[in-house]
């Protein structure tokens, strides 16, 4: 028991330690003359480094006209390697060298992913690397069809790769210019490619493949096609109903709120409006790309994306944000106990109550690190910026989303390191809470049998 405590604890630092150290290696390199067009300062640089690493897209400089086409390479590299995480990474090195994974090198990526036995955890590495190099390649193929029209066919292709890369790990960097894909606004290329790059990031590799394997059966006829959905994993069908909820329901609002907003989708047609509210509602899934200018919302509407940001993506992903299966059970547990049940159900399924209790403790940490970064950035802010501009900004960063309401730049020194510390939790903090409370369990203490008091609630 002690042992498995212990390297848990050592997945942990790996992750911690790892990210930090990219963090910081990735500025020195984005800080040298070989990688600017024009001087930038070590914080600037740290930021832009920060941003990449933890796929959010806040960025204090504008990428296109600051960094050289070595400077663009390493953001590349960097959004890639924050993407698909530290531990697939090393991973992949193992594999490139040809080296062989260690039982505890294996117990590391049992652990960092989560899963319930050691059995092909090195094939579903490969598979995830497979599967990311495949959907970027056919993204990149997409976005070059248009973008070599309008940049030529050497830049168009550079562009593809580079925004598919992007998109995909959900980061929403991009070397186009100052207001994002705002001039694609109609384009159904750019907005289809885009969003269906970040729904497939952010829903997660497990799901996946697991819907991969469910297709194969009923290819080989092995399943009913009716059985296409009831036969996914528990964890797969939460994922998707919560994401597409989501989707539908952001959708609808961003359409109805912002409708005659001139600042926004007004001009549009209504199948552009449709489209535009669409694209609002997946990249607030932690993806940061934007075709309208987010400071021109109504507030409600502003508001209303703030919850889809703090709610973010899937875990096992490219995403950020609390997770839509940690949102969907507390969303089961309160409609538990409003019916007056016991145990959580879902699907014909009961869910462990263990479950329950990280999903609680990743909200209330969620909530407090984003309640305690906003509340510092609000003392060092002149009170000129509105208190809901910084919740958007805050909830971009710790959600690692990356839109912002045209505030990044103007933000003093104190609150751009507020904002890189909210980018850094919020892309480690999931995955290292469950790992801290799996690893702080302690046998003895699970079976020690006290006294039951109630206390007065409400």
């Amino acid at each position: 028991m002690k042992r498995k405590q212990n390297i848990r604890w050592n997945t942990m630092k790996i992750l911690v330690i790892g990210f930090l150290s990219v963090i910081v290696l990735g500025a020195v390199l984005l800080w040298l003359p070989v990688s600017n067009e024009k001087p930038i300062s070590f914080l600037d640089a740290l930021f832009t480094s920060t941003t990449s690493v933890c796929v959010t897209g806040l960025v204090t400089v504008v990428p296109k006209y600051q960094f050289t086409i070595m400077g663009k390479i390493i953001l590349l590299i960097l959004i890639q390697i924050g993407g698909l995480g530290i531990i697939a990474c090393i991973t992949a090195f193992f594999m490139l060298l040809k080296r062989k994974i260690t039982v505890k090198e294996r117990i590391v990526i049992q652990e960092a992913y989560n899963m319930n036995s050691l059995g092909g955890l090195v094939g579903m590495v490969r598979r995830i690397l497979f599967g990311t190099v495949v959907v970027e390649g056919i993204g990149a193929v997409f976005y070059a069809i248009q973008f070599s029209r309008d940049y030529g066919l050497v830049k168009g292709i550079w562009y593809g790769v580079f925004h598919s890369v992007s998109a995909f790990c959900n980061a929403g960097i991009d070397i186009l210019g100052e207001d994002s894909l705002a001039r694609y606004v109609t384009n159904p290329l750019i907005n289809i490619t885009t969003m269906m790059l970040i729904i497939l990031g952010g829903i997660g590799f497990t799901v996946w493949y697991d819907v991969i394997d469910n297709g194969k059966k009923i290819w080989y006829r092995e399943i009913p096609k009716k059985w296409c959905f009831t036969r996914l994993k528990l964890h797969s069908k939460i994922a998707i109903v919560t994401t597409l909820i989501l989707l539908i329901a952001g959708t609808l609002l961003n359409f109805v709120l912002e409708y005659r907003n001139p600042e926004t989708i007004e001009n549009l047609n209504t199948g552009q409006k449709i489209m535009a509210s669409a694209f609002q509602a997946v990249t607030t899934r932690t993806a940061g790309f934007s075709t309208f200018q987010q400071s021109g919302m109504h507030e409600e509407t502003g508001f209303l994306n703030i919850i889809l940001m703090f709610i973010g993506g899937s875990p096992g992903g490219t995403a950020g944000g609390l997770k839509t299966t940690t949102f969907a059970l507390l969303f089961l547990a309160f409609h538990t106990m409003l019916r007056g049940g016991h145990d959580i159900e879902c699907f014909q399924r009961k869910v462990a109550e263990d479950s329950l209790r990280v999903a609680f403790v990743t909200f209330m940490l969620a909530l407090g690190i984003y309640v305690t970064g906003t509340t510092v950035i609000a003392v060092i802010e002149p009170d000129t910026i509105s208190l809901q501009k910084i919740m958007y900004e805050t909830a971009s960063a710790m959600a690692t989303v990356g839109l912002t309401q045209d505030l990044t730049t103007h933000l003093r020194v104190g609150s751009k390191i507020v904002l890189m510390i909210l980018m850094y939790a919020g892309r480690v903090g999931p995955m290292t809470i469950a790992l801290l409370f799996a690893g702080k369990v302690n046998l003895q203490e699970k079976m020690r049998t006290l006294p039951t008091e109630k206390i007065m609630i409400g």
